[in-house]
């Protein structure tokens, strides 16, 4: 069977625009390494590519472009010789040849997939591209559709661009991780039985990265596949986390120092805290470092609550998280290692905090469970030591209103049905009182909780709202 196109009905509808657009178009679509952009593009425009190359990595530019002549040799389908082009300036003169032998019904398409690979320094890459877009492809009726894995590349280095290619692009795509509804959609492809706890323990492990689930076999359990996948020498992701930030940054080593410092941070780091713990320069290049990790999609910054001031961030990409808590510290633990690893307790305490990045990722599904998907709101984290009395607190999650209620939002993951302790229910109204205090604030104060499997509604709580983690799995 093909693999059908799961999701991405957003990013399909803006190729599809640009396929039929009367004008040339230029589309850059971008989103971490294994996500499926590839998948998308020739899912969705299939044959109507008329000329397709992808980069080789850590291939030298002559052999790029040896790669490049075969290409266009094959493409005219008469058996020719490949002339390989000297540059990329000569090898673009070959693509507008070939383009132009073309009689055009319809709108010609080309597909350039990751360029950082071919856009190596001193390349010339980038400057005859934009010749070729610039002097030629823009007053075509052409969609060029370009693409990267290095994704804070692609934002740099085209998107932000302020040369040639400034204010070019027509169309940008971000393709993200899998949600959880998506994730079901494709376990449910690969055959397995829906169970939102079997699904939810796979994506704690791996996120929704289509590549990593399509090593799942619907026949295991989500023990076993995670055993397989995660813990064997010839697993899949065993080695990934070393494979994955080499692939998409210079100097990868000092991404990895802000990832393994966020790692063991649950609440997250300021960027002075995080400084510290890197034991980095407070530049520039800090501040790139950053920027490409939240663009790449691997951390998410959070705003303090009614403030611009104050960001914190988050490692929020479940394998990263995943790998430096239990795979690399049980390396070589033998068959049966993760058997035992998940039926601990500290398992069970870090499923919790895993739990919560999940719902950050899923604040669209949240809303739409309180009825205000239609209403405006301001995400944010909360955080104050102890003052005047009231106690320190600390709250991973608060949405503000339009309609001037605030959510203060709580994960909890068990497999059982969660009570709510009488000693927590106290903590929890001395909690909204020192929020309310803390911030002066004269909104509606709601407690908001999200469980694993609901609430004992038995026994009293003081929580206005509370949803099971099936909300989570709804769609967008």
């Amino acid at each position: 069977m093909k693999t059908p196109l799961i999701g991405r009905e957003q990013e399909s509808e803006v190729l599809r625009k640009a396929l039929v657009s009367p004008e040339a178009e230029l589309v850059a679509v971008t989103g971490r390494r294994r996500v499926g952009k590839t998948f998308l593009i020739k899912k969705v425009l299939g044959e109507n590519i008329n000329f397709e190359f992808t980069g080789v990595p850590n291939t030298a530019r002559k052999l790029q472009l040896v790669n490049f002549g075969r290409e266009i040799a094959k493409k005219y389908g008469d058996g020719r010789k490949a002339v390989v082009p000297d540059s990329w300036q000569y090898a673009f003169f070959q693509l507008i040849d070939y383009l132009d032998t073309i009689e055009q019904d319809e709108k010609l398409t080309v597909f350039l997939d990751e360029l950082p690979w071919l856009a190596t320094r001193r390349s010339g890459f980038i400057s005859f591209f934009t010749y070729f877009w610039n002097q030629w492809a823009v007053n075509k009726n052409i969609l060029v559709v370009i693409c990267g894995s290095a994704a804070s590349w692609m934002v740099q280095k085209i998107v932000r661009d302020r040369g040639g290619l400034h204010g070019r692009i027509t169309q940008r795509i971000r393709v993200a991780p899998f949600t959880l509804h998506e994730t079901m959609q494709y376990l449910s492809y690969l055959g397995m039985r829906e169970s939102t706890h079997h699904c939810i323990h796979l994506y704690l492990a791996m996120g929704g990265i289509p590549h990593y689930l399509k090593n799942i076999n619907p026949r295991e359990s989500a023990v076993q596949n995670i055993e397989r996948i995660c813990f064997n020498t010839e697993g899949a992701l065993y080695d990934e986390f070393d494979l994955l930030y080499a692939a998409l940054f210079e100097n990868h080593e000092h991404h990895v120092d802000v990832i393994r410092a966020l790692a063991a941070a649950h609440y997250g780091l300021t960027r002075s805290q995080l400084l510290k713990k890197v034991a980095a320069n407070n530049g520039g290049r800090f501040s790139k470092i950053l920027d490409e990790l939240e663009v790449s999609g691997f951390i998410t910054s959070f705003f303090a609550f009614n403030t611009k001031t104050n960001k914190r961030y988050r490692l929020t990409d479940e394998y990263s998280l995943f790998y430096l808590r239990f795979i690399e510290p049980n390396k070589g633990q033998g068959i049966g290692s993760w058997d035992k690893i998940s039926a601990s307790q500290a398992y069970k305490t870090w499923t919790g905090f895993a739990f919560e990045n999940v719902g950050l990722r899923h604040i669209s599904q949240i809303k739409k469970a309180l009825g205000i998907g239609g209403v405006f709101t301001r995400t944010s984290t909360y955080s104050h030591p102890a003052k005047d009395g009231y106690p320190g607190i600390q709250i991973d999650l608060v949405i503000e209103r339009a309609d001037r209620i605030i959510e203060l939002c709580e994960f909890k993951f068990h497999d059982k049905l969660y009570v709510i302790s009488r000693s927590e229910a106290e903590q929890l109204r001395i909690k909204r009182q020192a929020f309310e205090h803390y911030t002066k604030t004269k909104h509606i104060v709601h407690w908001t909780y999200i469980t694993a499997s609901g609430i004992n509604t038995k026994e009293s709580y003081p929580v206005d709202n509370h949803f099971k983690m099936d909300i989570l799995f709804e769609p967008n």
